[in-house]
């Protein structure tokens, strides 16, 4: 049993490390087996940890119904060891296929129920996470200030935790919002802290996330070149990590040299008098 332990937590491992460079199949391949091995042994523990596994592949590679069951699954085990904590995180991934799928208000109701065990157990850490999850239903059911205020408790919570890469994302959300409502002056100066944020903790994907909405501010305010100059930049990122938008955003990036190239050509206008 020992040994089929070792070889589920290893293979655990090499799915991780697959998950984290985006080789979603290798991941699955490996939670796959790691799951044979949980089986054999029926160490609960070990069942929770991959199934969970399982589950956010699952999720992330669009397989939602196999992801609801790994989680249904898992949070049966959580409840058997009574494991508080895991059931919360668990809620909440029930939360993000609710809200992947556009079920705003079932999305709602399982952040809720995980917000209180979150709470009751302390989890400041989770509880960062999940405020900016309330903080996305409410900004897409329009509830503008309970979106901001959500965001601002995730934003409170990753500073005191010390996670600067969340503070980036709170920023970014903000401003994404902000930009929603038109109010580009907020938009730009919340994207901007998050740009600057990245850049420092030299991490170019949130880097990129937050020059994706100046993007669409400039562009929403006439600032056609600034808007180029900015995609251009993250038309480089997708390129480089290989991101799923690259074609959208080259595309965009053309769309957006055409209309430069249109203004440049256009002749001065000139007042003619009768």
């Amino acid at each position: 049993m020992a040994l089929r332990n070792g070889l589920s937590e290893e293979l655990n491992r090499q799915g991780n490390e697959h998950f984290s460079r985006g080789h979603y199949t290798d991941a699955y391949a490996c939670y796959a087996k790691a799951l044979e091995c949980n089986r054999l042994t029926g160490d609960q523990r070990a069942l929770v940890a991959t199934l969970g596994n399982l589950g956010n592949i699952c999720a992330v590679s669009g397989r939602r119904d196999s992801a609801l069951a790994h989680y249904q699954e898992v949070l049966e085990f959580q409840k058997i060891l009574g494991d508080e904590k895991g059931i919360g995180t668990t809620l909440a991934n029930l939360g993000n296929l609710r809200a992947d799928a556009g079920e705003w208000d079932r999305a709602r109701a399982y952040y809720l129920e995980a917000l209180d065990l979150m709470t009751k157990t302390h989890d400041e850490a989770a509880k960062a996470v999940l405020f900016s999850d309330l903080g996305l239903v409410a900004r897409e059911t329009g509830q503008f200030d309970e979106a901001i205020h959500c965001y601002e408790q995730s934003l409170v919570l990753m500073r005191r935790l010390g996670n600067h890469g969340g503070v980036a994302d709170a920023w970014r959300m903000i401003g994404r919002t902000f930009l929603i409502h038109k109010r580009y002056g907020d938009a730009i100066a919340c994207c901007q802290t998050s740009q600057s944020i990245a850049e420092r903790l030299r991490d170019e994907l949130r880097t990129g996330g937050a020059r994706y909405v100046l993007v669409q501010c400039y562009e929403e305010m006439g600032r056609l070149r600034d808007a180029a100059d900015l995609l251009e930049q993250v038309v480089y990122m997708d390129r480089k990590y290989e991101l799923p938008k690259l074609e959208e955003n080259i595309q965009r990036l053309t769309t957006l040299r055409a209309r430069l190239a249109e203004q440049d050509q256009a002749p001065p206008y000139r007042e003619t008098h009768a």
